[in-house]
């Protein structure tokens, strides 16, 4: 377990002549789709600032990066309307950042999305902005109306305090350890999001994440793919196959099973007079997997021309949700 790697390991550079045509590879065939089978899960963006900024984002969050601003709790009403009246009211609504406590209305909208029923899913990194004291408050409130419904999944890249903070900035560790130890105290549901950006070994991380939370008394099972969930690691610039319909078959895989068949997210551009809603929480940029203003405009099916959807989706098998 201690044979870790320090840093990225050396990458073959993504063909430039892939992921260009929606509808064909570089080779020439034809590129893989994914309808939406059923709304699952229902994504929010609450917006891209974030109080610290990593090594490798995905979605470049950062103190300075609002190119998704704020989410209102009313626009996040306006959605949760339109699912219940086109009958495709999700199981679970996710919200994603940036950092979601970094939004001054996000108790509002968690208040809001509870109240309604739902079940929540929260990604943190359970740092400074979720343990301001008007926020516990009212995170402790939610939790104590709404317990089974509510899990804040917090981001612990790594069990090693000093590959986290590698990843994350000097620190960061131990303040997220503070964060996860107040929701323990406070009985949270809580989860754990770590990454295989240093080589370990699946069941290595693991083991060493249990060994970790049973030190600290954290009521996760290390084991259960959904407490302890562990991503791939996402970087466009890596060379990574092309997803054809043929590949369906070939890898055993349907596309029923991948994220964009069972979620959207709605996201706010900086400047835009509205929300509009994307295929992906991993690609909230890219104009291609734009759906529109409404859920119903996004229920169109989803093609698979960028590499996250290859090498996370796909062949890594992961989700968001998880």
């Amino acid at each position: 377990m201690n044979n870790v790697l320090h840093a990225l390991p050396p990458y073959t550079p993504l063909d430039p002549a892939k992921f260009k045509d929606p509808d064909v590879t570089a080779k020439g065939e034809r590129r893989a789709t994914v309808a939406l089978k059923r709304l699952e899960t229902l994504w929010f963006n609450t917006g891209t600032l974030c109080n610290i900024e990593c090594a490798n984002c995905y979605i470049e969050s950062s103190p300075k990066n609002d190119r998704l601003t704020y989410l209102t709790a009313s626009e996040v009403t306006t959605y949760l309307d339109e699912a219940e009246a086109l009958n495709r009211r999700p199981a679970t609504i996710g919200f994603t950042g940036g950092e979601p406590f970094m939004n001054p209305g996000f108790p509002a909208i968690l208040d809001r999305t509870l109240a309604r029923g739902y079940d929540v899913l929260v990604l943190t990194n359970a740092m400074k902005p979720m343990l301001r004291p008007r926020v516990l408050a009212a995170l402790q409130e939610a939790n104590a109306k709404h317990h089974d419904r509510l899990v804040l999944r917090v981001s612990v890249d790594h069990w090693r305090q000093d590959l986290h903070d590698e990843e994350r900035g000097e620190g960061s560790f131990m303040e997220t350890l503070e964060g996860l130890r107040w929701l323990r105290d406070h009985k949270v549901k809580t989860a754990i999001a770590a990454r295989l950006r240093w080589g370990d070994a699946d069941d290595d991380m693991r083991a060493a994440f249990a060994n970790l939370f049973a030190r600290e008394r954290l009521d996760i099972d290390a084991r259960n793919a959904s407490a302890l969930v562990i991503f791939p690691e996402m970087d466009a610039r890596v060379d990574v196959p092309e997803i054809t319909v043929d590949c369906w078959r070939i890898l055993g895989k349907s596309p029923d099973d991948m994220m964009c068949a069972t979620s959207r997210m709605v996201v706010k551009r900086k400047g835009a007079p509205a929300p509009s809603v994307v295929a992906c929480t991993l690609l909230p940029y890219d104009p291609q997997f734009e759906l529109g203003p409404t859920l119903k405009s996004a229920m169109e099916p989803v093609k698979l021309n960028h590499p996250h959807c290859a090498k996370f989706c796909v062949l890594g098998g992961s989700s968001c949700k998880a």
